[in-house]
């Protein structure tokens, strides 16, 4: 947990106005995080805080490289991060999680902890699908083929079911006269 500390911001003696902060994140804070999402990585993470007398802005700018399992081939890659997030702090009587992108936080609360959010904006900027770049290229060809035309008749088109009434199903005959009941 010392290792998060780093990214306690005290709140209390702040004027309200605008103020910024740079974090620099490595494996150490991954380790911290307790997670098994990312182990590894080194991650450059700008804050600019706007603090008002309802409320705090936190605007993240994250960038650097995490190190993924590709799902493909299990190989590990590094993925290019590059991620911006707004987090607002609404001052109330109480903390509570209003949205992913708002908080209540009790007046009287003199640090907030950004680690979590840097965290979090972070995981949501990882695509779903972890590939190595050598894989890329292949998938890219493949969700062109998807257009494609994948089966074929070569009858003809058979002729409009409205120009030949005496035609019909006798299910749909049985069901017809019940509706007509």
């Amino acid at each position: 947990m010392n290792a998060l500390r780093a990214y306690d911001i005290h709140i209390a003696g702040l004027e309200n106005k605008r103020h910024e902060y740079d974090f620099t994140s490595d494996n150490a804070f991954f380790a911290a995080l307790e997670q098994d999402l990312i182990e590894k990585g080194s991650i450059q993470t700008h804050l600019v805080l706007d603090k008002s007398e309802t409320m705090i802005r936190l605007d993240f700018h994250i960038t650097g490289t995490v190190e993924q399992l590709c799902d493909r081939s299990l190989d590990e890659y590094d993925q290019p991060v590059d991620a911006r997030q707004t987090m607002l702090l609404k001052f109330g009587d109480h903390n509570e999680e209003l949205s992913d992108e708002i908080e209540l936080i009790e007046r009287n609360t003199a640090t907030i902890n950004v680690a979590r959010y840097i965290f979090d904006f972070l995981s949501l900027s990882l695509p779903m699908k972890r590939l190595h770049p050598r894989f890329r290229n292949e998938d890219d060809e493949d969700d062109e083929s998807t257009g494609k035309l994948v089966y074929r008749s070569d009858a003809e088109p058979e002729a409009n079911q409205d120009d030949q009434p005496d035609t019909i199903d006798p299910r749909w005959a049985a069901l017809r006269k019940l509706s007509d009941n």
